[in-house]
Formats: structure tokens, C-alpha cells, sequence
């Protein structure tokens, strides 16, 4: 088995390192060098009071965009770079390796690829651009109180009067809503179907709109990423309605993403580890007591475990490189990468002692890390609905 870049290959990767070099705002690289910007950071600087915050998002996006690589996954037809799936890999990996942000968050990497296979063309005009211009981000309203793993189980509705829908229902973990500019949802449309039958995907253009709220929830870090959202009585067009009527599920459920082996995990976690040792080398005493103590042993497993994941991504880009979907494989990924992120923090926490305990700092910190990874294993998936999909579909095992 061979991991080496072709020709062509380093030669694109090359140009990404060239564009990350110079291009990369000072204050994405200074974050990075802190534990990194974190997830949906530009769609946070994108709304964020502060004009530098703006100015960088504004910046790295131009930069993306100049080359076509903002969305890299899209069908060049539709603004996309069309890149081939080791062409996305490679420019996945070097953006997690300077630990730069995503740009066009789940406006670009979920409903862009849905509206692309399901939608009019009409609908295709009108939304495709704003969100690869940037002009317009989008947050995902699935998860509700009561429909988590089981998300089939939602009760939000939507009962058609005239030519709109009015919409009314609780969506939860609403991640970035309060910085995102509309919402699109999988709502329930005919409640006496089977319940995988009877919802249909939404677009709610403006997440302002009369009736809808969106209530910020803090998690343990003392962090705002996600909320609640409330719709009361809200008008929406049927014209907004992508794909068939109470075949929802299967429209949300698409797809296109080749960025489906969680490179940016394997990165990631690396990086963890390498933090982790810098702080312990920049300490005479702590490295004298990690170098006695088995956590040492730990570290260096870690480190083994980081290599694992990383061949577990090199695995699902090489299906997909074959033009084929990964499923069971992808899985793997997700769950190991998730379980590995908290025994990265676990570890971090022994290393570092009592002074592990400490929130102040950046994001690099052991506490940040090991509250940052509980939802790991939760959101995205559960590991038991994972186990459950590679149990059945990769081992061929029955449904319990």
C-alpha cells in the first residue's frame, strides 16, 4: 500500500500550502498556534462585532474563492471546484494541518450538495450563490428535544395553507443559529404516515422572521455555539418545499460531501498531542514527573491511536478515489475518531495534574480539551448508532 502523493498530487498540494502561506489571516494563524479557531469560527467572525474578526473571514473566504476552492465538492456547473476526491483529501488535510477554518459552513457542505441533486432549478439559482459568495450562511434544524439519534421521531409541523406552510415546533443543538442567516429543516407534514414517510425538507429563507426565536444555549466551557430554535406560527412558501412532499428524509439524508473520511479529525488530533508535548517540554518539573509516571506510556499510545485514524481516513478516501460511497467504513471513522479525542483529553488531564483542572487559558488547555470532547461521542451520531450501522451493514449482522 502505497500513501505517497503522485506527481500531481504534490503539485497540488504545493499550491495549497503556496495560498495557506500567504494568505492565511494573522489571526487565524495566531489562534492556531492556541489551540485553533474551532469549529464554525469563521461563521462566528462572519457576525462577530469585531472589525478584525470580520476582516479575516472576509479575507480567507477571498482567498478561497480566488481559486476555486471554496466549495470543492460542488460540481463546477454550479460555481464548485469539481476536484477529485483525493484533490478535496489533500486540501482538507493542509487547511487542518495550519489549523485554518472551513469557510461556508452547512450552507455549503450539506445544503448546497442537497439542493444540487433535489432541487428546482429555480431553487438552484436563487440559493447556490449566496452561500458560495459567502453572503449567506445557513444553519440545520433536525435535532429536537424528544429526536436525537432517532431523528424520524420529529414533531415539528407544518400544515400547508394556500401557498405557504405554517410552521410551528422546536428544533434543538442548533449549532451557529444565532450567526447564521436562514435555516433549512426537516419537518413532519403528514403526521398519519410511518414516521420516516410524512416529513419533507424546508428552506426558511430568514431566521428573523416573525415567529421564530432562537435561544442561545451555553455548554460546560461556558461556550455559545449552539441553541434552540422555536417556530410559532410561521409562514414559509411551498415554493421553498426541495424535492417531493413527505419524502423529506430521503432528501436530507443526501449526501455529496466527499469529506466523509475525517481527515480533519486524524489532523486534529495530532495537533492535541503535539500541544500537549510542548507544554510539558516548556516545563523542567512537569517534564521530570510525566517521564516517571506511566502517563508517558500513554502518551506515546496516543500518539500510536493517532496514526490508526489517520490510516482509517486514508481507507475511506481511497473508496471513494475508486468512485465508490463508503458507508460502514465511514462509521469507523467517525466513532473511532470521537472515542480517540477523549482519551487524547483523558490523557492530557493525567499528564498535566492538578493544574489540568484550570479553565483560564486558551483552548489549548486540558480542561477546555476534555469538556470541549464529552459531546464527542454524542452528536453526529451516537457510538451506538455507529456500532449499529457497522454491525449490520459492514458485518452483515441482524437488526436486534
Amino acid at each position: 500500500m502505497d500513501w505517497n502523493d503522485t506527481a500531481e498530487q504534490a503539485g497540488f498540494r504545493r499550491e495549497v500550502r503556496s495560498l495557506i502561506e500567504t494568505r492565511l489571516p494573522g489571526r487565524y494563524r495566531e489562534m492556531a498556534a492556541h489551540g485553533g479557531p474551532g469549529e464554525r469560527a469563521w461563521e462566528f467572525d462572519r457576525k462577530s462585532p469585531d472589525p478584525v474578526a470580520r476582516d479575516a473571514a472576509t479575507a480567507w473566504h477571498r482567498a478561497l474563492a480566488e481559486r476555486g476552492w471554496v466549495a470543492p465538492h460542488w460540481p463546477k456547473e454550479y460555481g464548485g471546484a469539481g476536484l477529485t476526491a483525493m484533490e478535496q483529501f489533500i486540501l482538507n488535510q493542509e487547511i487542518a494541518r495550519s489549523g485554518a477554518p472551513h469557510v461556508g459552513g452547512s450552507g455549503l457542505a450539506m445544503l448546497g450538495p442537497t439542493i444540487i441533486m433535489h432541487g428546482s432549478e429555480a431553487q438552484k439559482q436563487k440559493y447556490l450563490p449566496p452561500i458560495l459568495d459567502g453572503e449567506v450562511t445557513w444553519a440545520q434544524g433536525y435535532s429536537e428535544p424528544g429526536a436525537g439519534s432517532d431523528l424520524a421521531s420529529l414533531q415539528t409541523r407544518a400544515v400547508r395553507d394556500g401557498d405557504d406552510f405554517i410552521l410551528n415546533g422546536q428544533k434543538i443543538w442548533t449549532s451557529g443559529a444565532h450567526a447564521a442567516d436562514a435555516i433549512f429543516a426537516l419537518v413532519r407534514t403528514d403526521p398519519e404516515a410511518p414516521k420516516h414517510r410524512g416529513i419533507s425538507f424546508i428552506l426558511i429563507e430568514d431566521i428573523h422572521a416573525p415567529g421564530i426565536t432562537v435561544r442561545p444555549l451555553i455548554d460546560m466551557g461556558g461556550r455559545h455555539y449552539f441553541n434552540e430554535v422555536f417556530f410559532e406560527d410561521v409562514r414559509v412558501p411551498v415554493a421553498n418545499l426541495v424535492g417531493e412532499m413527505n419524502r423529506g428524509w430521503y432528501v436530507g439524508m443526501t449526501l455529496l460531501d466527499f469529506e466523509r473520511s475525517n481527515i480533519g479529525g486524524a489532523v486534529g488530533a495530532r495537533r492535541s498531542l503535539e500541544r500537549l508535548l510542548a507544554v510539558i517540554r516548556a516545563d523542567p518539573e512537569l517534564r521530570a514527573r510525566v517521564n516517571a509516571s506511566p502517563v508517558r506510556h500513554e502518551i506515546a499510545q496516543r500518539f500510536v491511536e493517532t496514526e490508526v485514524m489517520y490510516q482509517f481516513s486514508l481507507r475511506v478516501i481511497s473508496i471513494q478515489n475508486r468512485g465508490q460511497l463508503p458507508n460502514d467504513e465511514a462509521s469507523m471513522s467517525k466513532l473511532y475518531n470521537s472515542e480517540l479525542s477523549q482519551r487524547i483529553a483523558q490523557t492530557a488531564m493525567q499528564a498535566m495534574g492538578l493544574r489540568g483542572n484550570l479553565l483560564e487559558g486558551d483552548e489549548s488547555s486540558a480542561a477546555r480539551m476534555y469538556i470541549g470532547t464529552v459531546p464527542a461521542t454524542i452528536r453526529g451520531g451516537t457510538s451506538e448508532v455507529q456500532r449499529g450501522v457497522i454491525a449490520t451493514r459492514g458485518l452483515g449482522l441482524p437488526r436486534g
